[in-house]
Order: structure tokens, then C-alpha cells, then sequence
């Protein structure tokens, strides 16, 4: 069966769920909400300012792969969008490392390298990766718990 003349079809779009980005979005949005429940004060508008910025880097990385179908000038405008929110995340943690007298970690910190390792693993998102991740096995455990300190 043949196309109609003018017809174009539509790229593939919508599978965001096996982005490396969006399961790393996923883990940090969640490791934000745990983070922000042990160590800040729910009143503190902080806490939705960190979550929300989680929040809309998850989300807008998936937005932006369901309308890579359509425009992929409305994907990159959403995919920079996710990265901005990103980036404030990342900012609201180093104002909290600094207010709160903790060290922040080098680029190639064993800490860090074994947190940024995380969203390298293959996560589902049906659970709380973070939690799961977290039971995992006694030395993950105790990495996590040590990053969660940062002490």
C-alpha cells in the first residue's frame, strides 16, 4: 500500500523510559525527596524548591522525547529546559554543602565516583530507585548512607 503524496511520517518517539538521562533524572529526583526529608526542614521553601527542580528535569526530558515525534526543535527546547532545572538542583546543593560547613566533593572523589555510578546501573522506575538501589548490598548501603551524611 502506497503513501499519500506530502506524507511524512512521524520519527519514533516517547522511548524515554530506556534513556540513560531519564533513569538518572528519576534517581536524582528521588535522592532529592529523601535527601530534602532527613536533612531539611519540611517549612523551609527550599525543599520545594529542590524537589521541583528535580522534578521538572525528570520531567521535561520525557516531554521532550514524546515531542521529538513532531519537532525536534520543541525536543531541545525541553531537553535545555530539564538541564537549567538540573543545574539549579546542583546549585541548591552546593549553597547547602557551604551553609552547613560540609566539603564538596572533586570530580573524581571515590564518593563521587561511586555516586555518579549509580545512574550507570540499569534502574527500573517502578520502585524508588534510589531505596532499592540503596538495600542493594551492605557496601552500596554504606556508600549511600556516607553520601546522605556528607559528613
Amino acid at each position: 500500500m502506497s503513501e499519500p503524496a506530502g506524507y511524512k511520517k512521524l520519527r519514533p518517539s516517547g522511548g524515554f523510559r530506556t534513556l540513560r538521562s531519564f533513569r538518572t533524572s528519576t534517581l536524582i529526583y528521588d535522592a532529592t525527596v529523601s535527601f530534602c526529608d532527613r536533612f531539611i526542614d519540611k517549612r523551609s521553601r527550599l525543599v520545594d524548591q529542590m524537589v521541583q527542580a528535580a522534578r521538572s528535569g525528570r520531567q521535561n526530558i520525557a516531554e521532550g522525547s514524546r515531542a521529538s515525534a513532531t519537532s525536534s526543535q520543541t525536543e531541545l527546547r525541553l531537553v535545555n529546559v530539564a538541564r537549567a532545572s538540573l543545574d539549579e538542583l546542583l546549585l541548591d546543593y552546593e549553597d547547602y554543602l557551604r551553609q552547613h560547613g560540609k566539603r564538596q566533593w572533586a570530580k573524581d572523589a571515590p564518593e563521587a565516583v561511586a555516586v555518579r555510578g549509580v545512574g550507570a546501573r540499569q534502574i527500573t522506575c517502578s520502585t524508588s530507585s534510589f531505596e532499592r538501589w540503596n538495600r542493594a548490598s551492605s557496601t552500596k548501603a554504606a556508600t549511600a548512607n556516607n553520601w546522605r551524611q556528607h559528613g
